[in-house]
């Protein structure tokens, strides 16, 4: 006789397909979810190192920031100082100034010249004189053009007077004082 099945195999082959389908379908979103899970982990380590970084890099930024300010701060009054010290130098060196003119004056007059009045304004230093002659205030004006101190004279005018009957040369000179070499004040600090 023969024989038939009349288990229903095709089910059963069906359904342990399913059943293996299934699994694998689990097996497959186990790995994906581990892959995720160790990406996220990953990242979000990554993530904090960067945060914890860019942190240390901020405080240190601050700091910086400060410290370049203090620098700022020193430089400014460093600077102030050099120029308080400039200024006394040339203090210092313009103290006995009046003494130094009028010695130096007293020096390069030649005999029979004698000074009226001298006014000084700024560097500017007008003499105003009688002379026997006009030779007298050529030798002056050679003079003052060698001196130490004085530079540039320029003879604004010459009259002649007579004052009890003696023959005078009224006379108005201007002289320049030369620029003393002192120290240079030295540059701003802090140029960036």
């Amino acid at each position: 006789m023969m024989r038939i099945n009349l288990l229903p195999h095709r089910q059963i082959k069906r359904a342990e397909r399913q059943r293996q389908f299934g699994l694998m379908a689990l097996m497959a979103a186990v790995a994906a979810g581990a892959v995720v899970f160790s990406g996220w982990t990953f990242l979000g380590a990554q993530k904090s190192s960067q945060l914890e970084r860019n942190g240390r890099l901020e405080k240190a930024i601050t700091s910086l920031d400060k410290e370049i300010a203090d620098i700022k701060n020193l430089k400014d009054q460093i600077n102030n100082v050099l120029e308080r010290k400039h200024v006394v130098e040339n203090l210092q060196t313009n103290r006995s100034q009046a003494v130094v003119i009028l010695d130096e004056l007293t020096r390069q007059l030649p005999e029979g010249l004698y000074l009226k009045s001298i006014k000084q304004v700024g560097n500017q230093i007008t003499l105003q004189g009688v002379a026997d002659t006009n030779a007298r205030v050529a030798t002056l004006v050679r003079n003052l053009s060698v001196s130490n101190w004085l530079e540039s004279p320029n003879l604004i005018e010459i009259q002649s007077a007579t004052v009890n009957n003696i023959k005078q040369n009224n006379f108005t000179l201007i002289v320049s004082l030369k620029a003393q070499k002192v120290e240079e004040a030295p540059k701003k600090m802090g140029a960036k």
